[in-house]
Parts: structure tokens; C-alpha cells; sequence
């Protein structure tokens, strides 16, 4: 006996199999075979996929650590209103990977980020141990710490991640800097 058919003449199970796959990769942007992998190594789950996703992009991020990063990108934001605005300075590797269209979304999207919440540090452990504060006042003082605007349940840490896994090389965070009209 043969298995069922969808209208494309597949087996139903692998037309499952594989929108589930093409809605994780839209998702993430991961590549198809760690998305293929996620998903089997989950048995299906895709909110299972995507903690796997997020865990071996953090892995991916450790090994890259201490990697030469020369290359980058400074990139602007200033808000319609030209009342508001930031820098960003984000490294890479090799020039290649600062031209791709991830990297230059992760720019944008950073700069945005700066402009929208106004971050005074880039990590924890710029804070300086005089300055106590709280860990909801430490989320919203440190960019990495910070619930990306455009999606509140990730954080620019775990997007950085991401990126540093689609692209195979160290990505940095270099510098920022906002400026507001009349601000000091």
C-alpha cells in the first residue's frame, strides 16, 4: 500500500516536512541544512527548532571569539523628523561579508536601535562598579542586553549571534554613539 498524496503527487508527510522547513529558514535565515536538522533533531517542534537554532548560533559566536575583525561598517540613522540620530561602528572579518545584505540589515537595524533606545553601554561589563543598578535598568542601559525594537522577542545579542552563524565570521559591535537635538 502507497502512502497518501497531496495535489503535487509528493508523499503528504514530506509537503509537511518541507513548508515546515521553508517557514523556519524564512524565519531565521538559517541555512536549509541546519534548519533540516533543527527541525529533525526537535522531532518537528519549531519553537523546539528555534531554541536549537538560537544554541548553535551562540556556539558558532563562542569559537569566533578573539578573530581579527578589521573590516566593517559605520552606518547612520536619523529619524524623519531630523531631531534624532546615531552611529554605529560594526566589524567583520573580510570586506566580503560587510557587503552582504544581512550584514547591512544588521547595520541598519542597529543604528535604528541606538536612535529608538538610547543605550549607554554596549555589554555588562562596561558598567562601571560604582554605577549599581538593577537588571531591568541594566537591560535597558546595555545594547546587547536590549529587546530588538523590530522584534521584542529576541535581543540584539541573539541577532548578533545569528548573524555571526549565517555569516561564519566574528561580527563586532565596535562603537556607538546617539544624537538628539538639544541634548548633551
Amino acid at each position: 500500500m502507497s502512502k497518501p498524496r497531496d495535489a503535487t503527487g509528493k508523499p503528504q508527510g514530506d509537503a509537511r516536512r518541507l513548508e515546515a522547513i521553508k517557514a523556519l529558514r524564512k524565519k531565521t535565515s538559517a541555512s536549509l541544512n541546519d534548519v533540516r536538522t533543527a527541525l529533525e533533531s526537535s522531532g518537528g517542534d519549531e519553537a523546539k527548532a528555534l531554541e536549537l537554532l538560537r544554541q548553535r548560533g551562540a556556539a558558532i559566536a563562542e569559537q569566533r571569539q578573539g578573530r581579527a575583525t578589521g573590516q566593517g561598517r559605520i552606518e547612520s540613522y536619523v529619524h524623519h523628523n531630523g531631531r534624532i540620530g546615531s552611529l554605529v561602528e560594526v566589524n567583520c572579518e573580510t570586506d566580503f561579508v560587510a557587503r552582504t545584505p544581512e550584514f547591512l540589515q544588521f547595520c541598519r537595524d542597529l543604528a535604528m536601535q541606538v536612535a529608538a533606545m538610547s543605550p549607554r553601554y554596549l555589554r555588562r561589563e562596561d558598567v562601571p562598579a560604582a554605577e549599581r543598578l538593577s537588571p531591568e535598568a541594566l537591560q535597558e542601559a546595555c545594547l546587547l542586553e536590549q529587546p530588538f525594537v523590530k522584534d521584542q522577542g529576541s535581543t540584539v545579542k541573539e541577532l548578533l549571534n545569528t548573524l555571526i552563524a549565517k555569516t561564519g565570521e566574528q561580527v563586532v559591535i565596535r562603537r556607538f554613539v546617539k544624537f538628539g537635538v538639544g541634548e548633551s
